[in-house]
């Protein structure tokens, strides 16, 4: 297998314009000693929504790459694929995020069941590891609970790493498999046999997106119990580290934290806790980007604001539609909305102080930011109007990519 370093950051760019302006983040990040390799992602939702196909990203990574000097690993995800989208990625991706959401609660066979609850009985009790002051607890009916929601599941992401492995060398990609789109966190006790699942079908997962408590919207920040998080999370990265042992999984096993872009408050935390543990860390911050170039046209004023303003108003005329496919990872009310003839009214200052993610801003407006994180589409609607004026104004947009990245997301996490 192709093997991941110890920290990556997934960073999304839909309309595949900031690729430098990213990777300039990590740079600066390596020259103050904090090595972060880039893992550029982009799901077929979004390849679909813009009209892009896989290879713009590959080309956009290698372009970037080359133009700035990077010598070290870098990866290119094909994010949230599954059987029937994966084929359009093989030849140009070297990292697969495998989503068996849809796979979630159905009833597995009945002999799998059986064989798979019969194999790991021997789990069944107290687990003491190490790093952690209680143990953690697998009773018979978290056997039964996990194959009945997770073994069908896990069996398919077994399907999707063989078909793509028939087609590219292993030496050749990374493996991740996300379990983060459940309607349920999963427990310490859940993760240990749902990784038993993936030893069993020979996936050599490298990273792992479990679910965990609390809201991880998109482009805002975390929503729930600090104290919660800190306790599940702890148990997760000891629980990863006692699977890696005991079932063969591969020692660059590391959890992988979806919508993670925006979450400040916990940053903090995953800091301490991944230092604790020594383990390593994958972090996507996906939409965010897309966020600053909207804003960083908006702040240009003129026809930057003009096109932004566009944007947003079409968007509120179709809100329920944009919303839809995200509603897991979004809470917007409606109402709470800006009405068009209100966004109109707008300087380019009222416009980025709304949208800009500064909690201490009377003006921010988490519900408006998550809405415009959603509403890509809309953008990729305008056209060679929207791609035009984000490179009459890349330098400002590219510096605000930068500053993002680096300030918000790579130096609390990991400088």
């Amino acid at each position: 297998m192709k093997k991941l370093p110890r920290f990556t950051l997934g960073m999304g760019d839909r309309f595949g314009h900031q690729g430098s302006a990213q990777l300039s983040a990590i740079l600066s990040a390596s020259e103050r000693g904090a090595m972060v390799h880039p893992v550029w992602n982009k799901s077929n939702r979004e390849h679909t929504l813009i009209g892009t196909a896989p290879k713009s990203l590959r080309d956009e990574a290698d372009n970037a790459v080359k133009s700035l000097g990077w010598t070290a690993p870098y990866f290119v995800d094909a994010d949230h694929i599954n059987l029937q989208t994966v084929d359009g990625f093989i030849a140009y991706s070297d990292f697969f995020t495998i989503d068996v959401a849809d796979y979630s609660g159905h009833p597995p066979r009945l002999e799998e069941k059986r064989r798979f609850i019969e194999k790991n009985s021997a789990l069944i009790g107290s687990h003491h590891l190490p790093s952690l002051t209680q143990p953690v607890e697998v009773t018979s009916s978290d056997l039964e609970r996990t194959a009945d929601k997770f073994l069908c599941s896990i069996k398919e992401a077994g399907r999707i790493y063989r078909h793509i492995a028939a087609q590219k060398p292993q030496s050749d990609f990374a493996i991740e498999v996300s379990v983060d789109e459940t309607d349920a966190p999963q427990t310490p006790s859940e993760l240990l046999l749902i990784l038993a699942m993936i030893s069993e079908e020979q996936i050599p997962a490298q990273t792992i997106a479990p679910k965990f408590t609390g809201r991880f919207n998109k482009g805002v920040d975390y929503v729930g119990d600090l104290a919660s998080f800190e306790r599940e999370f702890d148990a997760d990265l000891a629980v990863v580290a006692h699977a890696v042992g005991r079932f063969g999984l591969p020692d660059t096993l590391k959890i992988s934290v979806h919508s993670g872009s925006d979450k400040f408050s916990l940053y903090p935390v995953i800091r301490r806790l991944v230092k604790k543990h020594n383990a390593g860390l994958h972090l996507k911050t996906a939409g965010t980007t897309w966020l600053e170039e909207l804003t960083g046209l908006a702040q240009a004023g003129g026809e930057g604001l003009d096109i932004a303003k566009e944007i947003l108003t079409k968007s509120l005329a179709r809100a329920e539609e944009l919303i839809s496919p995200y509603k897991p990872v979004v809470d917007i009310d409606l109402s709470a909305l800006p009405t068009p003839g209100q966004v109109a009214a707008w300087t380019a200052e009222d416009f980025v102080k709304r949208v800009e993610h500064n909690q201490s801003c009377a003006s921010y407006d988490p519900q408006l930011r998550q809405f415009l994180h959603v509403s890509f589409k809309i953008a990729a609607q305008l056209g060679s109007r929207f791609t035009t004026a984000l490179e009459k104004n890349s330098d400002a947009i590219g510096q605000r990519v930068r500053a993002n990245l680096l300030n918000n997301h790579i130096e609390p996490l990991f400088i």
